[in-house]
């Protein structure tokens, strides 16, 4: 497919597809990239409906692993922005794509943001309740967290202080964005009862494919994944 390679203030970013006036944000999760096989997907289905993909890295990832900046909601949520203003620059519809943690920085960042829709893929809805249940798998409790600043966990993420009182500090008030949930039955990150919550309270379309588990990967889950990017867009 025909790409066009962009910097956005140092951030590495593809477009995906012939011109047009509408375009497709795409944030992509954690341990992912600006081409990986979501995004990919995202974009034939998006080149099927005359529409273009935007994605790039966030940092700590793909072109930008080799940086000092963390991939942490406080750094992300300004960069995420910046790729929106230079969207709304370009094309005069734009929708937005988000997998994973990257659906968690879209919410803080795009809360405000007129989007056409927004399609989620496992999609982290409630950071808190993510790092608390992390918290009590590895025994660590608030004040150790609080004292330590960082504690690695025994799977190599980190749990920050200052990443958890942000997530405290600003939790999920507002989504107006017409919205589109794909999840797995078997998602070991993302419960069921919060992402269905979630989609009642603002009244999101939700699937979920009782087979999956959190990354899509499977050439099952990825079919999957490819006729919902195509009925949803």
């Amino acid at each position: 497919m025909q790409t066009e390679q962009l910097d956005l203030g140092g951030i590495p970013a593809l477009v995906w597809g012939p011109p047009s006036d509408g375009a497709v944000v795409a944030v992509h999760g954690n341990l992912s990239h600006k081409a990986d096989t979501p995004i990919q997907l995202l974009a034939e289905a998006a080149s099927a409906r005359a529409l273009q993909v935007l994605s790039f890295d966030l940092p700590g990832h793909g072109g930008r692993k080799d940086e000092p900046a963390p991939c942490r909601i406080q750094v992300c949520v300004p960069e995420l922005k910046a790729v929106m203003g230079y969207a709304k620059k370009r094309w005069a519809h734009v929708g937005l794509f988000a997998c994973s943690l990257g659906a968690c920085f879209s919410l803080a960042a795009y809360a405000d943001e007129p989007l056409e829709q927004a399609l989620f893929l496992s999609p982290v809805l409630d950071m808190r309740r993510l790092i608390e249940n992390m918290m009590g798998w590895f025994g660590v409790t608030q004040e150790r967290l609080c004292r330590e600043r960082a504690i690695e966990t025994p799977t190599g993420e980190t749990l920050y202080w200052d990443y958890y009182c942000y997530v405290k500090e600003h939790p999920v008030r507002r989504w107006d964005t017409p919205t589109s949930i794909l999840c797995g039955g078997r998602d070991e990150l993302c419960e069921p009862d919060v992402t269905a919550r979630f989609a009642r309270q603002y009244g999101c379309r939700l699937l979920t494919r009782p087979e999956a588990s959190h990354y899509f990967h499977t050439p099952k889950e990825l079919e999957a994944l490819r006729q919902w990017l195509t009925a949803s867009l």
